[in-house]
């Protein structure tokens, strides 16, 4: 039982310290970072901090809700996860006074500690394979979409979620976690990877470079609340022309993310649907293996 424990607790540490890691790397064109508010006004680097703070014993609930699942259907365990999410969402309101920082990162992060801790512990090891993870993560949330959005009545009341859905079939973070983060696995994982295995690139400079390449392919919701999918297709764009120039490999490339920073703040332009993928990006790699094993936590007694 204490090695359940110590596996739950590295978990809930891993995600706060995506949050961190996400929050920390700069600049980040139009979000909030280490040197700007970016696009917001109610927000800023220490609302986050302070969100991050709020969340940490939350990811760690949601972990040993996973290590204790014994049930054969998954959809079980998240249906579980929601009373612990509708709590965590209300601290971090607590925290920030009433300012959404991590609402997408509760939902996202909080199924992924446990469907991590329920692979590790059926599997008796401390990591796990990506793809594994992301099967059992659409396991637990198949239909999700359906029941949340195909089905909807509703004509009043909206969430944004909703609203883009209707007006678009933009199924946002409902669509990638019930889909098995697909963006997250085919473009930013391998990305953040790379550039890890390269071992010259410094942190902050690999997740904003990683967040580029999301940037470059997301259907990021956040940015078409805000304005439109013409929008949406400019910032796809320009995140493929800063990559082009090296993005923060380069010198060039470097200046040009400060460029894109300082006029995505003019637009009001804020991709922070990216930014939640990049701290499910550096989650995952945390957390799953590359082929090479580390020795299991999980000890018998």
């Amino acid at each position: 039982m204490m090695a359940e424990v110590e596996l739950c607790e590295k978990l809930g540490k891993d995600a706060v310290l995506a949050l961190l890691l996400e929050v920390s790397a700069s600049p980040k064109p139009g979000l909030v970072d280490r040197f700007s508010r970016g696009a917001h006004k109610d927000m800023d680097f220490f609302t986050f901090m302070e969100s991050s703070a709020a969340l940490s014993s939350y990811f760690v609930k949601c972990a040993r809700l996973g290590a204790e699942f014994r049930g054969d259907h998954p959809q079980e365990l998240f249906n579980s996860l929601r009373p612990l999410g509708m709590a965590a969402e209300q601290a971090m309101f607590d925290a920030t006074g009433g300012v959404n920082t991590h609402k997408g990162l509760v939902f996202s992060l909080g199924i992924i500690c446990a469907a991590a801790a329920c692979c590790m512990v059926e599997q008796q090891r401390a990591r796990v394979d990506a793809d594994a993870l992301c099967e059992q993560i659409s396991r637990m949330t198949a239909g999700l979409c359906s029941r949340e959005l195909d089905s909807l009545k509703k004509t009043e009341g909206l969430t944004n979620g909703e609203t883009l859905y209707r007006k678009f079939g933009l199924k946002g973070i409902r669509g990638e976690v019930e889909n098995g983060f697909p963006t997250v696995r085919n473009c930013s994982l391998p990305a953040f990877r790379h550039l890890k295995s390269q071992g010259a690139c410094h942190m902050n400079d690999r997740c904003v470079q990683t967040l580029l390449h999301l940037m470059t392919v997301n259907e990021d919701t956040n940015i078409v609340a805000r304005h439109d999918m013409d929008t949406l297709a400019f910032v796809q764009g320009q995140a493929q022309r800063v990559l082009d120039a090296g993005g923060m490999l380069t010198d060039q490339g470097r200046q040009m993310v400060c460029e894109l920073d300082e006029d995505f703040i003019k637009r009001n332009i804020s991709p922070g649907g990216s930014a939640d993928l990049l701290a499910v990006t550096i989650m995952l790699d945390r957390i799953c293996s590359e082929g090479t094993e580390r020795a299991s936590v999980l000890r018998e007694d």
